[in-house]
């Protein structure tokens, strides 16, 4: 199908095609018909979310009631104050959490059955709502199977996700947790399943708690920064810390001018802002940091970011120098396989042959599978005083900002606290590893790229968008930048450095490394390796209601042989799409039309990505606060785009 609507135009414009949308109204509906702002139509969109059948009336019903939480501030008085501020906007957005999450239920699933390594059942799945981007989902979330058909009777088992879909598998996996009706599993029914989300107010829970700590326990945090973290200006004297002759750490490459002085400035300091543009050796500057942290000081550094994902490669780097590092990880994703696993606590423990008991209790238990319950509460307490040692014997421990309110951790007290990413947390998810008796914070990240990612309209409306790091930026807090970027080819690099970073991004690649001599494309500007593609297509809501896609852009790319074929000729595992985590539903479209053609990766943030040789963007115009997402190692980029695109937004051309 060919949509060339320049040829569709003139019907277009005359409004040809309205009769057939909806019928023309009636002079007595035009008397009575009001006028919708878009404010109105917005509120009445989340109206909808909780009262299907609301109308305008229930709008005005409640016009003359102020139901928008108060909004965050630059300073606060006290902690009270802080919490009574951000507590009420973490409660709203953990109830439209709940509540987003619970709707998340899909019926008539076909279940494919299979016994893993461990003997637990596995269940494997399509999720239609997650291919139309209705639903989000992510490892180590729990849901609910059910089985409501008429071979057996009714049952229901819970269990973690172990896999999401993938360019092989469209199938989403969940592991049944072990229990004493095992053989109850209906293994011989595959139809007349539904799966539910299990919600867990955890995340919230933990970021309620770290603002009561910080309000009412005096020790939670030093003086210094507790009225840092509170906007207040308080003067600091400065740590005394022995400055190493040589900065550079084993096992990590040779530092540049500005990570070793980013490294100098944080062993001085008690508040350190790192900002790390695109390609600037966040990671390793970070690994470097924590590695003189811990050598200087002789006390135990807390690691954290808010995804796995990033606190895995920070961990990885970590180990490289040879600190003794701890990954901790939460109990449901104990069976995640990842690239730092022999480092998490529970292999750790389950490497620990040095108590023999706990070791022939955990042989028994893999054997039997379950353990009477004598032997089971005394594996449970070897196992809690193995996990204790283990950890009070580290250099590092490193886990997600959620994850430092984990019980097991409640006992230690950390002088020191690196967040990587940390732009990318809320602010009240960044205190929950800060009230552990933090005295010296490092946080490393970059307010013009992807923020914290904010359901609730009215919660990010009020605030809680902002991150912690960008806070205490406006707050006058001067971040040390990274400026020599190693990733993107110098022409792409061009753009942010001006736009975002006065022109301070130096290049660490020339534009030789950054070029494919097989590949003969005609770029329009043959020493740049980039394009856009302008096209007029309309953006439309997706069904989840919260976001856009563009379908035209997928028709162009389909329709383009040219642009398939060189495609084709670049090796097709490194060629992706990328795209915002709001932008799931262009994705799966443009997904499902290229997979024809070549293996298609999604990635939702800048911090997934690997090196690739291109990245092809959409822009889509109806976002209101766009972030940047730049591409590791891009050496080319085709952009589709609306007619107009801002230029003042933060989505940027590398």
């Amino acid at each position: 199908m060919n949509w060339d609507t320049q040829r569709w135009q003139p019907l277009i414009e005359d409004r040809s095609f309205l009769p057939w949308l909806v019928s023309t109204p009636s002079d007595a509906e035009q008397l009575r018909a009001r006028h919708l702002s878009p404010q109105m139509i917005g509120k009445l969109e989340e109206l909808w979310k909780e009262n299907a059948n609301a109308t305008v009336a229930d709008l005005e019903k409640g016009a003359g009631v102020d139901d928008e939480p108060a909004h965050v501030l630059l300073r606060y008085d006290d902690a009270y104050q802080y919490q009574n501020i951000f507590g009420p906007l973490v409660k709203i957005e953990a109830d439209y959490d709940r509540k987003l999450k619970e709707s998340q239920s899909q019926d008539n699933l076909i279940v494919r059955w299979d016994i893993g390594l461990n003997n637990k059942h596995l269940a494997s799945f399509v999720l239609p709502k997650l291919e139309l981007g209705d639903v989000k989902l992510a490892v180590g979330d729990e849901m609910r199977l059910r089985y409501v058909g008429e071979l057996r009777s009714h049952w229901e088992g819970v269990g973690y996700v172990i896999k999401i879909p993938n360019n092989q598998s469209d199938e989403v996996t969940i592991e049944l947790r072990r229990n004493a009706n095992d053989k109850s599993v209906p293994t011989e029914c595959t139809h007349a399943f539904c799966a539910d989300y299990v919600w867990k107010a955890t995340s919230f829970d933990r970021m309620q708690l770290a603002m009561k700590s910080f309000a009412v326990d005096e020790m939670s945090v030093s003086g210094y920064i507790y009225h840092r973290l509170l906007g207040h200006e308080v003067a600091a004297a400065p740590l005394k810390t022995a400055i190493p002759r040589r900065f550079s750490v084993p096992g990590l490459p040779e530092l540049n001018v500005s990570q070793v002085n980013a490294v100098k400035s944080v062993l001085q300091k008690p508040l350190s802002l790192i900002q790390g543009p695109p390609g600037t050796g966040k990671t390793v500057t970070s690994a470097t940091i924590v590695y003189h942290l811990a050598k200087s000081s002789g006390s135990q550094v807390l690691v954290c970011a808010p995804s796995n994902v990033a606190v895995d490669q920070l961990t990885e780097k970590i180990h490289r120098t040879g600190l003794k590092v701890v990954r901790l990880t939460a109990k449901s994703r104990e069976d995640v396989e990842s690239q730092v696993s022999f480092l998490s606590l529970h292999e750790q423990v389950r490497l620990n042959d040095t108590n023999v008991e706990l070791v022939k209790l955990g042989q028994l238990k893999n054997e039997l599978g379950e353990l009477s319950s004598q032997d089971e509460k005394k594996f449970k307490h070897l196992t809690r005083n193995a996990e204790r040692e283990i950890l009070n014997n580290a250099d590092v421990i490193c886990c997600t900002c959620v994850g430092a309110g984990d019980p097991r951790l409640s006992k230690l007290k950390f002088r020191t606290v690196l967040i990587d990413e940390s732009t990318q947390a809320a602010e009240p998810e960044c205190m929950i590893p800060l009230v552990l008796g933090c005295k010296q914070i490092v946080l490393v990240g970059d307010h013009q790229q992807l923020g914290p990612v904010i359901m609730n309209k009215k919660a990010a409306r009020a605030g809680l968008h902002q991150s912690l790091f960008e806070r205490l930026v406006i707050l006058g807090c001067q971040p040390i930048r990274l400026n020599v970027q190693y990733r993107m080819h110098p022409c792409l690099s061009e753009f942010p450095s001006n736009m975002f970073y006065e022109g301070s991004l130096q290049n660490g690649v020339t534009t030789q490394e950054r070029l494919r001599r097989n590949v003969d494309f005609p770029w329009p500007v043959a020493d740049a390796p980039m394009m856009f593609w302008s096209n007029v297509g309309n953006e439309e809501i997706s069904a989840s209601g919260t976001s856009y896609l563009n379908r035209l852009v997928t028709l162009l790319l389909d329709d383009s042989s040219r642009l398939t074929n060189t495609f084709l000729g670049l090796r097709p595992q490194l060629v992706r799409r990328l795209s915002l985590a709001s932008l799931r539903p262009a994705f799966n479209l443009l997904r499902s039309v290229l997979s024809h053609h070549m293996k298609v990766k999604d990635h939702t943030s800048c911090r997934l990505c690997k090196p690739m040789d291109l990245s092809v963007r959409n822009f889509i115009r109806k976002l209101k606060s766009p972030r940047s997402m730049r591409s590791r190692d891009a050496r080319r980029i085709i952009s589709f785009c609306p007619a107009s695109v801002p230029t003042t937004t933060k989505e940027s051309v590398s």
